[in-house]
């Protein structure tokens, strides 16, 4: 069940995308199968999410390196999938270096059969 407070903050932070997400959503916005930007599950707020493939990206720049970040992001990771979710990482500089290639890799992990994968 999704609280409250992450629904308040998918709604906040869909206002303070940052540019590789910003770049990304520009690319994925009418994509088929849908995605969702900043959407929220539990207590978490996913940067992209498919339902239809129940894929999880997230965009990492560097503060994913610092203080406690790796392992809050690791046990978020366990807990989505533990919800039976497929969780992908890209680097924040890959999409801002090929934003056009990262969103065609979305695309492709999209349309994949999870049973495959």
């Amino acid at each position: 069940m999704t609280t409250d407070k992450a629904y308040k903050a998918a709604r906040r932070l869909r206002k303070q995308m940052s540019l590789p997400e910003v770049l990304l959503w520009r690319l994925l916005r009418k994509s088929s199968p849908p995605i969702r930007r900043q959407h929220p599950i539990g207590n978490y707020v996913l940067d992209f999410y498919c339902p239809a493939a129940k894929l999880v990206i997230e965009v990492d720049g560097f503060a994913h390196d610092t203080g406690d970040r790796p392992e809050r992001d690791e046990a978020r990771d366990a807990w989505l999938r533990a919800q039976d979710l497929r969780v992908e990482h890209l680097a924040a500089r890959d999409v801002l270096r090929d934003p056009v290639g990262c969103a065609e890799a979305i695309l492709r992990l999209c349309q994949a059969d999870p049973q495959r994968l």
